[in-house]
This record gives C-alpha cells, sequence and structure tokens, in this order.
C-alpha cells in the first residue's frame, strides 16, 4: 500500500512540477489548473503521512502544505497565527518543569557530584572554543562577501525598532541569577531557572540518603510525566508547524527572497561552512555516526526551522539525545546550558549583520574594531533568549555600542524571518551535538544504544491515550548512568 502511494505521489509531484514549468516558460495555463494540480500532489502526500504516522514525516507535509497555503490564500494564512501561538505557549509550559526535573533529578540522583562539575567545565569550554569559531566564521563572510556594499538608505522608515541601551559585562552577568524563581519561569529565563535547578540539585544532594530518596523519587515522576505531556503536545506540532509556515508566506510572499539576496546568501553559506567545517569534524573526532545523529535530530530541527524558536525543540530534543545514548542526566545539564551559551547560528549571525551594518552605512571598520566587536559579541550573545527575533535586541546593543546608525537593521527586519530558520536550525544542531560530544569526553556514551538509535519505533501516544496500560512499578537498575 506504502508503495503504491509513493509512485501515485511521485507521479503527481512530478505533473504539478513539469504543469509550473512550462507555465512559467512556454506556455501559459490556466491558474484554476496549476492550483488545482498543486493541491493534488499535496493531498497525496498529506495520505502518505497519516497513513505512515511519523511525527517528522507530518511536520515535513506539514511545512509544504503551509508553504502553499501562505501562497494561494495569503489572507486566510495570516489569520492562522493563533495556531502557532498555541503550539508554542504549550512548549513553554513545558520547558521550565521539565528543566528543573532533570537537572534535579540528575543532580541529586547522582552519587558523584564532582561529576556535575566535571560537566560544567567541559560544557562551557566547548561552548566558549565553537562559538568563537561561529563568530570568526561570520566575519570572514560578511567581508568577504561584502553584503552590505551598495545598499541604498529607504527615504522613510516605517517601522520602529525597540530601544536598547548598552549593556556592561557586570549587568549581563547579573542577569544570569534569578532574583525570583517565579519571575524567572514567567519571563522564560532559561540560564536562570538552570541556575536556581543547579543550585537546589547540589543541596538536595547535600542530604542524607533517606531524606532525599522520597523528593528524589517524586521529581524522577515530575520528569517522566514532563516528557510524556511533550509527546501529547507534540501531536500538535505539524498543526503548529504548518501555520507557521503558512503565516511567514503569507505574510512575506514568495518575493522577498528577492530583497537583500546577498544579505540572505552569506548567511546560509556562512552556517553551511560552519557546519561542513566545525560541527561535522567534531562529531567524526567523537566517534558520532553522521547518518544516525542526523535522523535523531530531524524533528526538533524541523520544528526550529518552521517556528523560528530554539525554545520549541527543547522538550523534543533532550527526548531524542536521550534515545541516542545520551544518559538523561548530561542532556538535562548541557542541553539548556548550551541555550544559553552554545547558539551558534545566532552568534554567527550577529558577527555578520554588526559587519553588515557598518557596510551599508559606509564606516570605516578596521580590523581592530572588528576583533573588539567579536569579543564584545563574545560576552553578550550568551544568553540570548531562545525565542523568535530575540536576536535583533542583541545586534541593535552591539550597533549602539559601536555608534552606528540603526537603519540597516530596519533592512534586516524585512528578511529577518528567513535568517533566523537557517540560524535556529544551527542553534539546535549545535546544542544537540554538544550533549553527545560532553558524553563521549566523560565516557558515558552508550554506543550500543546510539548504534540501535534509527531503529527505535515511535511511541504511538494516541493509542496510549485511548487505552492505557496498567500501571507498573518503578524500577531503578543499580549501575545504571541514567535513572528511571
Amino acid at each position: 500500500m506504502k508503495k503504491k502511494l509513493i509512485l501515485l505521489n511521485g507521479g503527481l509531484i512530478t505533473v504539478a512540477l513539469v504543469a509550473t514549468v512550462l507555465n512559467e516558460y512556454l506556455i501559459a495555463l490556466p491558474g484554476s489548473l496549476l492550483l488545482g494540480l498543486r493541491w493534488l500532489a499535496l493531498t497525496g502526500l498529506l495520505a502518505y503521512a497519516l497513513l505512515r504516522q511519523n511525527l517528522t514525516t507530518s511536520i515535513l507535509v506539514a511545512m509544504l502544505i503551509g508553504t502553499e497555503v501562505g501562497y494561494d490564500f495569503p489572507t486566510l494564512a495570516t489569520q492562522l497565527t493563533f495556531l502557532r501561538k498555541i503550539f508554542l505557549q504549550m512548549i513553554k509550559t513545558i520547558i521550565a518543569p521539565l528543566l528543573f526535573a532533570t537537572l534535579v533529578a540528575g543532580i541529586a540522583g547522582h552519587s558523584d557530584l564532582k561529576q556535575v562539575g566535571r560537566m560544567g567545565w567541559k560544557s562551557l569550554l566547548y561552548f566558549e572554543a565553537v562559538t568563537t569559531i561561529a563568530l570568526f566564521i561570520g566575519l570572514f563572510f560578511a567581508n568577504w562577501f561584502k553584503p552590505g556594499e551598495g545598499i541604498i538608505p529607504p527615504t522613510t522608515l516605517e517601522s520602529e525598532l525597540p530601544t536598547v541601551a548598552p549593556q556592561s559585562w557586570q549587568a549581563i552577568i547579573t542577569h544570569a541569577f534569578p532574583e525570583n524563581i517565579a519571575k524567572s519561569i514567567y519571563n522564560g529565563e532559561v540560564l536562570q531557572i538552570v541556575v536556581f535547578s543547579v543550585i537546589f540539585g547540589v543541596s538536595l544532594a547535600m542530604l542524607p540518603h533517606d531524606r532525599k530518596q522520597k523528593l528524589v523519587g517524586g521529581i524522577e515522576n515530575l520528569a517522566e510525566v514532563m516528557f510524556k505531556f511533550t509527546k501529547i503536545v507534540m501531536l500538535f506540532a505539524p498543526i503548529g508547524v504548518g501555520a507557521a509556515i503558512a503565516e511567514t508566506v503569507g505574510h512575506m510572499g514568495i518575493d522577498v527572497l528577492r530583497n537583500l539576496a546577498m544579505l540572505l546568501a552569506t548567511l546560509y553559506c556562512a552556517l553551511l561552512a560552519f557546519l561542513g567545517l566545525v560541527l561535522v569534524p567534531v562529531a567524526l573526532f567523537a566517534r558520532i555516526p553522521l547518518l544516525k545523529f542526523a535522523k535523531t535530530i530531524a524533528e526538533p530541527v524541523s520544528i526550529a526551522f518552521a517556528t523560528t524558536s530554539s525554545e520549541s525543540a527543547l522538550p523534543k530534543a533532550m527526548e531524542k539525545m536521550e534515545k541516542f545514548g545520551v544518559p538523561r542526566q548530561i542532556v538535562s545539564f548541557v542541553m539548556p546550558t548550551g541555550y544559553s551559551f552554545n547558539l551558534d547560528g545566532s552568534t554567527l549571525y550577529l558577527a555578520l549583520a554588526t559587519i553588515f551594518v557598518a557596510q551599508a552605512t559606509g564606516h570605516d571598520f578596521p580590523l581592530s574594531q572588528q576583533l573588539a566587536m567579536v569579543f564584545l559579541l563574545m560576552l553578550t550573545s550568551k544568553g540570548v533568549a531562545g525565542i523568535p527575533r530575540a536576536t535583533l535586541v542583541i545586534l541593535l546593543g552591539a550597533v549602539a555600542n559601536f555608534n552606528l546608525p540603526e537603519w540597516p537593521v530596519l533592512l534586516i527586519m524585512g528578511i529577518d524571518e528567513l535568517m533566523d530558520m537557517a540560524r535556529t536550525s544551527v542553534n539546535v544542531i549545535g546544542n544537540c551535538l554538544a550533549t553527545a560530544v560532553v558524553a563521549r569526553w566523560e565516557g558515558e556514551l552508550d554506543d550500543v544504544k546510539m548504534q540501535r538509535s534509527d531503529q527505535v519505533p515511535e511511541e504511538d501516544v494516541v493509542a496510549q491515550l485511548l487505552e492505557p496500560d496498567e500501571p507498573k512499578p518503578l524500577s531503578y537498575p543499580s549501575g545504571s548512568n541514567t535513572f528511571l
């Protein structure tokens, strides 16, 4: 059945593509015919996704359908923003309890507190090395491609930029520490939640074994509940992702690709170079199979690409990396910490965009100032919120620090959604790889589980909801690297 459906879909897609090419270059075809052929092909893909019952396939098909809805019905597409917001808001409800539960259980449930310290300095060392390389790659491509040269300033500015005052390094460091954990959760301050959870976990670990065990067991159960919660929310992911893509295309149109094409091409080339020259060699050095790793992270990366939010992919990325063979205590520590210190794509973009602003305004930006900018961004890019368009605020801060005009940032805003898709995807890839690298560094990466990661069947959440299993007692195998 699946093979026949694949062949049918292939035929429908081929017919739609041929008709589109003929209409573009040879003979004008009725618009209704082209519309019907495209939607017929998409209907076939939708049927295949429903038959396949795989989240990755469903998300990819939803992205195609969303693109078509945005192209054919832009007014309707822009009204679908509420679906995207529902998905993102549900994801945000998961993050704080999931991070707290996994971090505290991983630290307090682990007998060796020295490992927590080792993971801390190893993670920070890796993050700083990789993000610094990302900054220099962004700098290199900005000076090579020169995307800002020849940009004509707009005569009128129809948008308003947020006011951003330059921040001192003391203020940036102070912001990492919570003054009120409820406020940190409300504002989605991931780094502050991590700091609180780490200190709470260490404090709990210092209690006598008998006194802490009941609380640790309850927190471990909370972690399991939040992972089940994630699976339920992910059932809505194809709808939320499709709506996000539809809104983007409907709001901006396909023609936006022609505007500032050089800047867009420069960023994509720089990110591809970063993946090929930095992350791939790191994965090979850590003996991580690239194809299995790519298949494992396909779902969280596709979610991040469509929603332009690293935060939306966090729960799924943590779940996938645990299935990949990374112990939960390492995933729960490295992944959320990386969301503040290891946003590789955003860091590269900030270096490139700052040079773009200088080029567009005709300012002489010598190498000494560019190096000073790199060191500034090494600090200010840490703690970038994993939400859409948060890097614009950091960019404005860098522009303010170097007394550059702000009008080029308005031009960047026109294509920022398209740029955000790419840099957010690289953020998620980089953080997933970081967990595997630190696990390998600690000698705790499960090679057997990693090699079998692409053979693990998807859990049927719908079936569990309709026919829940009988409750089973929890067991904790002795000597295990993971808990539960």
